[in-house]
């Protein structure tokens, strides 16, 4: 079960490749995502489901491997940005701007930065919420935010 853990909450291992690993699993995370969502493999609401599965499951090995390595947020856990990537392209079709490139390309440079300055509410959960919820929801407000700039930039360009 061990290696199961470290290998789902570290997405495949990519959580081991130094020095930033959530930028690298952000990069992954939309390489794996974006032909499914491009397309349409599956509905919207399958996606959706798997969703909620994948948060859920994360949820309880990101709380496991805590508990194991008696750590808290490890870098090792990059799961939460596979998620808070997937959470984006739940709405790929409505923050779509100009073309593929430019829409990923957002994607990921909005993400990172949101994920990294952690803004309200998100450096609130990361400092007071200390288990795997507030691993996991730091992402999904860096999520929220780079879906609510696209939706705006998309005001702009339309």
């Amino acid at each position: 079960m061990k290696n199961f853990t470290n290998f789902i909450i570290s997405l495949a291992f990519v959580g081991y490749i130094k020095p930033i690993p959530g930028t690298f699993a952000s990069l992954v995370s939309i390489f794996i995502l974006f032909p499914f969502f491009y397309f349409k493999i599956l509905s919207i609401k399958i996606f959706f489901i798997i969703f909620i599965l994948i948060f859920l499951i994360s949820l309880y090995l990101i709380k496991l491997y805590s508990r194991q390595t008696n750590t808290h947020d490890s870098k090792i856990i990059v799961i939460d940005e596979f998620i808070g990537i997937f959470l984006i392209f739940l709405f790929y079709d409505d923050i779509y701007i100009i073309n593929n490139f430019f829409t990923i390309i957002s994607i990921f440079f909005l993400f990172r930065f949101f994920d990294i300055i952690k803004f309200f509410p998100a450096n609130l959960i990361d400092k007071k919420m200390l288990n795997s919820l507030g691993v996991i929801l730091d992402d999904i407000v860096a999520a929220i935010y780079t879906i609510l700039s696209l939706y705006f930039i998309n005001v702009f360009i339309q």
